[in-house]
């Protein structure tokens, strides 16, 4: 069933802030065109780590890009908590993904980063009926 995901650069614009999110990676050896996002056991496993405490996700896209069109949703991961060192959930979000250094615990994810000031880069995307427009346009 389809399924509207907004867009990291959309929620960044819609809370005001930079925001946080996680992406998932297939194994080396998977060639399949889609990814199981769903089986993703690193995912699987963060989910349930987020939800045990209490901190707040849902399905996000990447960046949005008027070239690339509409893309499959690849388990991309929205994380409600501000990038700042000095808030609680940050801490231990953090404490939990990455060595003290700053690189990933795990090497089969990513924890990103999205700044609102790329974000605003897109905020012609949020004007009424701006992607049936472009859609139009290109004949998809």
């Amino acid at each position: 069933m389809p399924q509207l995901i907004d867009y990291i650069d959309k929620i960044a614009r819609d809370k005001n802030r930079d925001v946080l999110y996680l992406l998932f990676k297939r194994k080396k050896n998977d060639r399949s065109f889609f990814f199981d996002y769903q089986s993703c056991k690193r995912r699987n496993v963060v989910i349930k780590w987020l939800e045990k405490n209490h901190i707040h996700y849902y399905p996000c896209m990447g960046e949005a890009s008027e070239e690339a069109g509409l893309d499959s949703y690849n388990g991309f991961l929205y994380v409600d908590v501000p990038y700042d060192v000095d808030n609680e959930d940050f801490k231990k979000l953090s404490a939990y993904l990455e060595h003290p250094d700053g690189t990933m615990l795990y090497d089969d994810m990513i924890f990103a980063y999205f700044p609102l000031e790329q974000a605003m880069k897109n905020k012609h995307h949020d004007e009424p009926g701006f992607w049936d427009k472009l859609f139009e346009e290109q004949g998809w």
